[in-house]
């Protein structure tokens, strides 16, 4: 199949999305991987590139064997085969998480098919075109590790349930991943203070 140049630079833009939200994420991803040109790009998959050989596999910084998948299927809508077999390579290779970036959606078939012991995020193309994280209107967010929120319930001494809560469709918890009973900081600029943090 040939893409177009618009199709290519579509493919290319949601690769760097995707590389940029894994790097978020802690996972081990070089400058070379978020910084490649889309001219690299081209080089690297071709003009008669499939969507399958954007596969990316990753390992996080501090655990190399936790893994994340990201699939990229060629199937306009994802349905229960095509989920099968990338269930199925993670199954043989003992990953147990994924980001499948679909052109449009999941059938309900293939959404029933989702086994508990894996962890699959589905993000569809339209979604990644622009990095949420870097949008003027978006402040920063930290995602805190099991310790860090610990410290801060013990330090504010509230319970869990009396922090504000975030929808977990919302785009910056899709982008980091976030599960619920995680607790993110938000640090956001403010003309009387400098900066305004919650969590």
């Amino acid at each position: 199949m040939v893409f177009s140049e618009d199709e290519i630079s579509k493919l290319y833009r949601i690769r760097k999305t995707v590389m940029e939200m894994l790097r978020d994420r802690n996972y081990l991803v070089g400058d070379f991987e978020v910084n490649m040109s889309k001219e690299e790009f081209k080089e690297k998959y071709g003009e008669h590139m499939n969507r399958e050989d954007l596969v990316i596999n990753k390992a996080k910084k501090d655990n190399p064997s936790d893994q994340i998948y990201v699939f990229f299927p060629e199937d306009e809508k994802v349905g229960v085969h095509t989920f099968r077999t990338c269930t199925k390579r993670m199954n043989s290779e003992n990953v147990y998480r994924a980001i499948i970036v679909c052109q449009t959606s999941l059938t309900n078939m293939a959404l029933s098919e989702i086994d508990s012991k894996f962890h699959l995020e589905v993000f569809q193309e339209a979604e990644l075109l622009v990095n949420v994280r870097y949008h003027e209107l978006v402040p920063e967010h930290q995602v805190l590790t099991d310790n860090e929120k610990k410290t801060l319930l013990e330090r504010y001494t509230v319970k869990e349930t009396q922090l504000p809560r975030i929808q977990v469709r919302d785009p910056v918890a899709g982008y980091y991943g976030m599960k619920r009973g995680q607790v993110v900081k938000i640090i956001r600029p403010s003309e009387t203070a400098g900066r305004y943090v919650t969590y």
